[in-house]
């Protein structure tokens, strides 16, 4: 029997009211702060994931879905959003446009990693990246706008982490102090954190191993290494931050899993929760991507949400979802010639805008009645042999178990 490969699901129709129900408010989201849609190719050259995102993370080392195509061209499933987008804004001379150019998507994401509650190997993520403005004041937005969606989707105890990492001019004398610091704590390290350590320091501070962990809090911190520029742009973000309402910690271990941020990170998760998979979101600024990949350079910020990780969260904390709506009628039939006119008058309900159901099998009306109860349908109408020369319908309230005899040409707006 076939099953879903591991680490995928489907989405059956149950679980649709949450995607329905965060897909429109993310949409929304985006419309408030003028954010349009953008879609790219569900798969890229693979050396646009290797160069943007860094040879020596685990996602490239480790978790990338990547193939020869039949041309010989060596292709990789999206496994993350934003260096598809920054391509795309290279490619057709969104620099041209007035700056920041602010777009959004919701696209499907691919990782070969250890499936968990939260974590797929295939997901779906809602992002935004606004591109061509480095002030704070944006990074500001970006955050703001994560927040916002959090909690009109109904998530409630929040907490938002923030740092920053530097750029290339301050981080350099930050990494070797961070390197000298845990070569003398290399025995207690975790296998994985060895080999960070000598090809990936700033990702030592991102490991949730006990022992790493307990290193992290004595571990030098970025903040305390910011060039001029970084601490005047980490000092406002902070302040436009509290002008907007929104509580953060500074968190020094927070570093983010992709090479390519500078300056601003951030992450927001469920306050008091801990583990490697309790953040719903996150993101950062990005200064750099465009250049790497043969653009101007082009400062950039944005933050990314997995979809999955969002209904977990919801249904966790028991949010209240509006249920997708149901079919408003059924129309069920007694004999041939009731069959015909029943088929003919779902179509034209129909067209009419008004959304029906009808039984396609000799089914005994009990079975047809019994069929459109299961069903939800608010009414359900009723033809039979007499209702076919009278030329009208029994229309039956489902709710009240009340019904009438109503003219057929009358049905339409009856229902309206």
């Amino acid at each position: 029997m076939y099953q879903a490969p591991r680490g995928t699901s489907d989405i059956l129709p149950p679980e649709q009211s949450y995607w329905s129900y965060i897909k429109q408010k993310a949409a929304a989201i985006c419309e408030l702060y003028g954010y349009r849609r953008i879609e790219t190719p569900t798969f890229e050259d693979a050396r646009l994931f290797v160069r943007s995102i860094g040879e020596d993370t685990d996602i490239v080392e480790k978790e990338m879905y990547s193939f020869e195509d039949k041309g010989g061209d060596q292709i990789t499933l999206r496994p993350e959003g934003t260096a598809p987008v920054c391509r795309a804004y290279v490619e057709h001379g969104m620099h041209n446009l007035p700056q920041p150019v602010r777009l959004y998507y919701i696209a499907s994401i691919f990782r070969y990693e250890r499936p968990q509650a939260g974590r797929y190997r295939e997901h779906h993520q809602f992002g935004v990246e606004a591109l061509g403005d480095a002030d704070p004041a944006l990074d500001a937005e970006v955050i703001d706008m994560a927040w916002h969606l959090y909690v009109n989707l109904g998530l409630k105890g929040l907490a938002l982490s923030l740092n920053s990492i530097g750029c290339n001019d301050c981080r350099p004398p930050y990494l070797e102090r961070l390197k000298t610091y845990y070569t003398q704590h290399k025995e207690s390290l975790c296998a994985d954190c060895k080999r960070r350590l000598a090809k990936n320091t700033l990702r030592l501070l991102d490991c949730k191993n006990p022992t790493c962990l307990a290193l992290t809090e004595q571990a030098p911190r970025s903040t305390d290494y910011l060039c001029q520029e970084c601490s005047e742009h980490f000092e406002h973000l902070r302040r436009y931050l509290n002008l907007l309402n929104l509580p953060f910690t500074l968190t020094h271990r927070l570093v983010r899993g992709l090479d390519y941020y500078t300056r601003t990170v951030f992450e927001i998760a469920p306050e008091g929760e801990t583990g490697a998979q309790v953040a719903i979101g996150g993101g950062g600024r990005y200064d750099n991507l465009m250049e790497q990949l043969g653009g101007k350079p082009t400062p950039a910020v944005g933050f990314a949400t997995g979809i999955e990780r969002l209904v977990l969260n919801l249904k966790k904390q028991e949010a209240a979802i509006p249920v997708l709506p149901l079919p408003t009628v059924f129309v069920a039939y007694l004999g041939q010639d009731a069959k015909y006119e029943a088929i003919r008058l779902t179509a034209h309900l129909r067209k009419s805008g008004i959304s029906a159901l009808a039984s396609l099998n000799e089914r005994s009306l009990k079975a047809q009645l019994k069929q459109a109860n299961v069903s939800g349908v608010r009414y359900t109408v009723i033809i039979g042999e007499d209702e076919v020369k009278s030329k009208s319908v029994v229309l039956r309230n489902m709710a009240k178990g009340e019904q009438q005899t109503i003219p057929i040409d009358k049905l339409a707006e009856a229902l309206r």
